[in-house]
This record gives C-alpha cells, structure tokens and sequence, in this order.
C-alpha cells in the first residue's frame, strides 16, 4: 500500500519532500529485490546477492568491482533537456573469464543494456570483442523543455571472479544540430554517436551530408524518428530509418512530412568490418568461437543539415523545364518548317538546270540491266539511279516496318521496366537501404515517393524532341507525297529518294531512350544499367542504316535483320555486365566475335551483298588473294570503299584489343563507345565524300552540323564527371557525389540529359537536311559511296 501511494503522488505530480523523494524510489527498489528473489527460487538468481544503491553524480569517473554475489545500483538525478543527452561510458579494466558484466540503464520510458566485453559480428559470423564501451541515452519527447528525471545504471555479472570496471556518465552539451553549422565528433563500433535535429520553421526539407578525411574504417549513416530505443550499433542500425554506407562523404534528403514530431535522429555507426564499403576481406577464423582483434576503428566525421529546395520549387522547376523545351520545340519546328518548304519550293525552278547537263553517255545501255544485279553492283562507279531501281510502295512499305517494329518493341520493353522500378523505389521507400540506388544524393530533389526527381525531369528533352522530330519527318512526308500524287518529275527522278519509315524510327528511339532513362533514375543501379543504354545502341545502330540507305536503297538490310542484330548488341551488353568484370574467357569470346563480325560486315559492304557465305567462301577468297595479290599486285576496284574499311577495321580490331586488355568494369558503356565510334567513322566518311564529289553542303545542315559539334562537346564534358558509379560499392560511388550546381535543383547529370537530347536532336536534323542540296539533281548524276 505504501508503495502504490508513493507511484500514485510521482504520477499525479504531489509535492515530495526530499526524504520522500528518496524514500520511494529506494522502497521500489527493495521490493523488486524480493520479488526477484521469491520467484527464482533456487535458480542463480535465488542465490544470496549483496546489492548496493549508490547516488551518482554527472562527470564523475566510478571504479569498482563486480562478482556474481554483489550488484551496484547507481542512481542518476537528471534534469532531461530537449538540447541536451546524457552519455554512458564504459571500460573493463580485468577480463572476466567466465562471463561478461551486464550494464543496464534503465530511464523513465526506456531501457539500455549491454555487455563487456561487447561482441559485435562481422561478414561469415566473426567475432569482434569491445572493451570500452560509449552510449548515448534515448531521450523521449517530453511535453516541457526540461524535466527531472531519475535513472538508475545496473551492474552486475555471472562470473565469479572480480571484474575491474569504470563507469562515467556524462552531459552532451550539443546534442542538438543547427542548420547550416558543421559539427565534428568522433565514433567507433563500440561507441556510435547520434544527434537530434529539429526542423525550424519554414524548411520542409533538409539534406544531412556526413564528411570524413578518412576512407576507413567503414560507416554507416541512419536518420531514425524520435523514439525509444535507438538503433546506435552495426547489427541492428538497418532495423529502422534510412541509412546508407560510408567512407568519405554521405548524404541522405529528409522530409518534415515523414517525422510527426518534426524532429528526427542522426545516427552515425562504424561498422566492424570493410567489406561493404570496398574494403580488404579478412581472414576467416580458424575456430567458430575465435576472437578476433579488430584493432583502431576510430573515426573522425563531421556533420552538417542544410535546407534543401522546397517542394513548391520542384513544381516551379517543372513548370520552367517545360516552359525551356516548349520554347525551343516551337522555335525549331517553326523554323524546320519554313526551311523545308523553301527547300521544295527550289526544286521545280533548279530541276531544269539538271536535266539539261544530262547526256547520253550516262546511261548505261546493257539489255538485261534490269534482271542481272551483278552486272550493275559491280560497276566501278554506282551513281544512286542504279540501286534505286525497285518499286518505291514496296521500299516505302519494308521501311515502315522499321517505325513499327520499334514501336513494339517499345512497348513490350517499356511495361515491365516501369513494373520493376515502381519495385526498386518501393523497397527503397520501404526498408529505407538508401545502398540499393546509386543517386547523387548531394542533388537528390525527392517528390511523392521518387528518391531524385530531378534526375527523371531533366530526361524530359528526350521525349519532346523526338516528338519535335517526329513531326518535321511527318511534314516532309506529307509534302513528298503530295509531290507524287502530282506526278512531280522532281520528287520522282531527282534527289535522294525519300523513305521516311528509318527517320519515324529513330524519332521513336529517342522518345523512348527519354522514357527508359527517366526509369532507370529512378533506382540507378547494377542491374538496370541496359535500361539506360539499349535505346542508345538502336539509336546509333539505325543512324548509320539511314547513312547507307541514303546512297544504297534498294540493297539496305530488312528491319528484321538489323533489329535482331541490335537484339544481339543488347544481349552482349547484358551478359557483359553480369560476367563481363574480370572475367578473360568472356572477353576473348567477345573480341573474337567483334573481329569476325567486322570482317562480315566489311566484306558486305566492299561487294555490295554480291557474295555468299557458304562452304566455298574460303576457296574463293583464297583465289582472290592469289590473283590479285600474288600472280599480279592489282589495287582494290572499289578505292574509296576500301579506304572507309581498313580504316573502320582498324578502329575496330584497335578497340576489341583495348577490351582484351584493360577488360573496362563498364562494359554497357564500351558497348556503346564501339557503336558511337563506327558511327562517327562512317559520317566523317559520308561527308568527306559529299565533298569529292563535288556536291554541297546547305546553309540549314551545316549551321546544324557546327550546332551540333559544339553542343555534343559540352555535353560529353559533363557526362565524364561521372557523379556516380555502380561499378563500385554505395559507399565508394558517394565519393564522387557533388552539389546541384543548376538552379540549385539540377546536377552535372542532368546537364547532360539536357545537352544530349538536343544534340541528338541535332544530330538527327543533319540527316535530315545534309542531302538537301541534291533535291534539284537527277539520281543518275548523284554518286555512290
């Protein structure tokens, strides 16, 4: 009865007096000794035990000894403040051989325990043993700014043996982080640190960023609610909050919506062992019950909140984004527009200029020109009349497939995409392993349930642009086939001959790389890359099949043998970066393939698909080196055919030797390079050629040419600053994370989405018009190369 009249007065807030106020808690304790005793029985705890209560004072260093027969009780009067924690410090002095001594602190609405030695584990269950022990108290959210408080520090042990101990409990001075003001502290696996953070008023969203000196040990940042317990230690800091893996440099966005009490825990742990953040395996134990030293695993970090973009500015950044790609798809549309029609309009008043530069020597007058293509193919010189020779429905119909192929193949490709990163951002959300997505997270703008929404704006240029495209083909389609229904001598004898099905593809292909890209930022990581990088291999793949169908139309290869020849490409990327790292069986394979293919390819193209790859393929190319190397040196037919190809080998064997090599980590990204390469081979090439041919270059592509040139630099410099890689662990990739420095919301990255989409946007416009110059030119004055 007196008990429960002396919890019924703390409760209700009665006055006590000093003797009372000590009465109680004492009472309390002698009560709960007996009830202990009385229920164990004859068990260990039944056995005789000396405890002792002792009031303990802040700041002072208490050293005693612990056995299995006497307990130390030491009572803490403490004043809780919301600015300020209270800190636990422990060293063991003498081993205990038999058990560890248990400290239990036990406050108003919460209970610490632990164990010295402290046994924390690392990868394959080893064992890491801790002496010196620190740990902050959870401070519960209190309804006035300060209160008093008791807690009491239990210690006791199973051993029988004397234990040698020290305990202090100190103050936390700055406990409290401030806005924009750097904080230094130090830490370890036995002596995690946290520190409370109170949005102020205004700010509804903060970046933590945590920085260090030091690459090792590893660590590991967590922003955790405020409540009790909290989880300071390597093997339960994952339980709640989100965390990530630290070396150098961390950084994780918190919004004041996920925190009720507008307040939140930044926990800082080191972790027992390396490896998560790239760091040197250790040896395994001999013996499962062996421990291991884990020697000086100190840390020096500090820690800084700073206010991030609010969400009414991610709105506001939409809306310019918007406003930016609008303007510049009004302007370039209007201006495509008129340059087209001009274009056209020239057509009729040049055309008879060209007819009457026409002889008739320039016919070739063969009877059975039309029904034996070896004899046409084989000319030394092909001018575009001879391989524009079938029915123009049926070349515009095998075209078109193309645009719809892709368009499929957009389709079954983008669904499941989107499925799987809605999931990657789900697990994200859910578990809060900020390891599972490699962002920038010093520019990680979050919106709703996306992680970085500024990355996934910014590839809005893409879709635009090539919805932009895709209506400056559609025009000159429209227009073109006007020019047909009239009957037009121009639109049916001059020119290059006009297939617009490649054209509708590649607009597609860049809408979709917009799309694809957006998915893969929204969780960037090792198993999503090829979501980022097909489309770019089928873009790059069907700008040099529109090079070759401009002077090669009736013999360019079938939709269906390009897409399943990209579906190669992709599927070499995809095991690449699976089993790609290191790996010198795979990179042999690869290269050999890579040679031989660009051997295929060169032979195609020196003969113009006049040869066959059959059981005599190797009789005839060894008669064909005999007469025309050995029996008599006679140089190539085909000069500048030849020219492109050794060159193009060249380029070719000299990258494939670079990947047996080196065996780059990005093998998505050597992929690629292989395709941008060929491509920009075979468009220097292509112009180089225009030019001998004494043909021109129109004012329209070569301000589109130049624009493009410079645009393509600057972008591919802020692609190469590479502000994160998956090639390397979470923690190692956050070394290379830096601030927004565009509008305070957009980063070096999404830079780079925005000058790519224009540049290749551009890039798309110089195929486009680079041929215009040939609309008032009959096709049998317009050379093949």
């Amino acid at each position: 009865m007196v008990l429960r009249n002396c919890w019924k007065s703390r409760h209700k807030g009665v006055p006590r007096s000093p003797r009372h106020r000590w009465f109680c808690p004492g009472l309390t304790f002698v009560v709960w000794i007996c009830a202990i005793h009385l229920g164990c029985g004859n068990g260990v705890m039944g056995d005789t035990k000396n405890v002792v209560q002792k009031d303990a004072e802040f700041d002072v260093t208490y050293n005693d000894t612990v056995t299995n027969e006497n307990q130390t009780i030491y009572a803490f009067n403490h004043t809780v403040s919301r600015n300020k924690g209270v800190r636990v410090t422990v060293d063991v002095l003498s081993q205990a051989s038999e058990s560890p001594i248990l400290f239990v602190v036990r406050q108003k609405q919460a209970v610490l325990s632990f164990q010295v030695p402290l046994i924390l584990r690392g990868l394959y269950q080893r064992k890491y043993p801790y002496n010196h022990i620190g740990r902050t108290l959870c401070q519960p959210p209190t309804v006035v700014a300060s209160e008093t408080q008791y807690f009491f520090v239990d210690v006791s042990t199973l051993s029988s043996q004397g234990t040698n101990y020290q305990l202090r409990v100190s103050r936390v001075e700055r406990f409290t982080l401030q806005t924009d003001k750097k904080f230094s502290f130090t830490a370890s696996p036995s002596q995690p640190q946290y520190f409370k953070y109170v949005f102020p008023e205004g700010v509804d969203t903060v970046i933590v960023k945590v920085t260090s000196d030091m690459n090792f040990p590893c660590s590991v940042m967590s922003i955790q609610d405020i409540q009790c317990p909290v989880y300071d230690l390597d093997n339960n800091v994952a339980f709640i909050g989100m965390y990530q893996t630290i070396t150098k440099k961390g950084a994780i966005t918190v919004q004041r919506k996920d925190f009720p009490s507008n307040s939140f825990y930044v926990v800082v742990v080191v972790k027992t062992e390396d490896e998560a953040c790239g760091g040197p395996l250790r040896y395994y134990p001999l013996r499962p019950d062996e421990l291991i030293d884990a020697g000086n695993r100190t840390k020096i970090l500090d820690v800084v909140v700073s206010p991030a973009i609010k969400s009414k500015s991610n709105l506001e950044m939409c809306i310019e984004n918007r406003c930016y790609y609008y303007s510049f798809f009004f302007l370039f549309s209007h201006l495509l527009f008129v340059f087209t029609e001009r274009s056209l309009d020239s057509v009729g008043r040049s055309r008879q200029e060209s007819l009457s530069s026409v002889e008739e020597d320039d016919y070739d007058t063969l009877d059975d020109i039309d029904s034996d293509k070896n004899i046409v193919r084989t000319k030394k010189y092909l001018c575009v009349s001879d391989l524009a020779r079938k029915d123009k429905r049926i070349l515009s119909k095998k075209y078109q497939i193309y645009f719809w192929n892709i368009a499929t193949i957009a389709v079954f490709y983008a669904l499941p995409v989107i499925q799987l990163v809605i999931t990657y951002q789900t697990v994200v959300n859910v578990t809060g392993n900020q390891d599972i997505c490699y962002y920038n997270f010093l520019c990680a703008h979050p919106l709703g349930a996306l992680s970085s929404f500024n990355n996934i704006l910014s590839n809005l240029g893409y879709v635009l642009l090539g919805l932009l495209f895709l209506l400056i083909v559609l025009k000159r389609d429209i227009m073109h086939k006007r020019a047909l229904v009239r009957n037009d001598i121009s639109a049916l004898e001059c020119g290059i001959p006009k297939h617009f099905g490649l054209f509708y593809a590649m607009g597609t292909a860049l809408m979709m790389e917009g799309l694809l890209s957006a998915c893969y930022h929204v969780c960037p990581n090792y198993t999503n890359f090829q979501f980022d990088t097909s489309f770019m291999y089928m873009i790059a793949g069907l700008c040099m099949l529109k090079l070759y169908q401009k002077r090669h139309p009736d013999i360019n290869a079938s939709a269906y043998s390009a897409y399943a020849c990209l579906a190669g490409v992709i599927f070499f990327s995809v095991l690449g970066v699976v089993f790609g790292k290191g790996n010198m069986v795979f990179w042999i394979v690869f290269s050999v393939i890579h040679i031989l293919a660009t051997l295929l390819l060169s032979t195609q193209l020196y003969y113009m698909g006049r040869w066959r790859l059959d059981s005599g393929v190797l009789r005839r190319v060894v008669y064909i080196i005999y007469t025309d190397c050995i029996r008599q040196c006679s140089g190539p037919m085909y000069i500048d055919r030849m020219v492109l190809l050794v060159l193009g080998n060249i380029v070719n064997w000299s990258l494939a030797a670079y990947g047996l090599i080196k065996r780059p980590n990005d093998f998505a990204s050597y992929l690629l390079a292989i395709a941008i390469c060929n491509l920009l081979l075979y468009f220097a090439f292509y112009i180089i050629m225009k030019l001998r041919s004494g043909e021109r270059i129109k004012c329209v592509a070569l301000v589109c040419i130049l624009f493009t040139a410079v645009v393509w630099g600057f972008a591919l410099y802020f692609f190469f600053q590479g502000l994160s890689t998956w090639q390397k662990t979470p923690a190692e990739s956050r070394e290379h994370n830096r601030d927004c420095i565009l509008l305070s919301f957009f980063d070096d990255h999404d830079i780079w989405h925005f000058l790519s989409s224009i540049a290749m946007f551009g890039s798309f416009l110089v195929l486009l018009t680079m041929d215009d110059d040939l609309d008032a030119v009959q096709r049998d004055k317009i050379y093949v190369f």
